[in-house]
């Protein structure tokens, strides 16, 4: 399969998970494309100021990867900073959040899989 950047869906989420702001997700796969592996496989921008509110993951857990910009995720409990090139992984049963705490778009890379494939 090949996609190019036009062919990419686009999904406008307004106050994600209780956050502020828009978080623009562009859909790298679909969750049918995940063959029950996941249901999410994207590239997630907020805005300056903008967040993902806190929330738990219960039969997935999910992984950023940022690409641009400096966040400030609380992971469990585990306030850190996050950069370009960081990574932060939420396990299934834990909660976590990510707010853009500079002055350009936070972009990440965030894959949510399963904990047991879906047939």
């Amino acid at each position: 399969m090949i996609k190019h950047a036009n062919d990419l869906d686009t999904s406008l989420l307004p106050n994600l998970k209780g956050g502020r702001d828009t978080v623009r997700v562009v859909h790298i796969l679909k969750t049918e494309e995940m063959h029950g592996t996941g249901r999410m496989f994207g590239v997630q921008i907020i805005p300056p100021g903008g967040s993902i509110g806190k929330h738990v993951h219960e039969g997935d857990f999910e992984t950023y990867y940022i690409l641009r910009g400096k966040g400030r995720i609380n992971d469990n409990g585990n306030v850190q900073e996050l950069y370009p090139g960081d990574m932060a992984h939420c396990c299934e049963g834990d909660y976590h959040e990510l707010e853009n705490i500079g002055d350009e778009d936070l972009a990440f890379l965030a894959v949510i899989q399963f904990t047991e494939i879906k047939h």
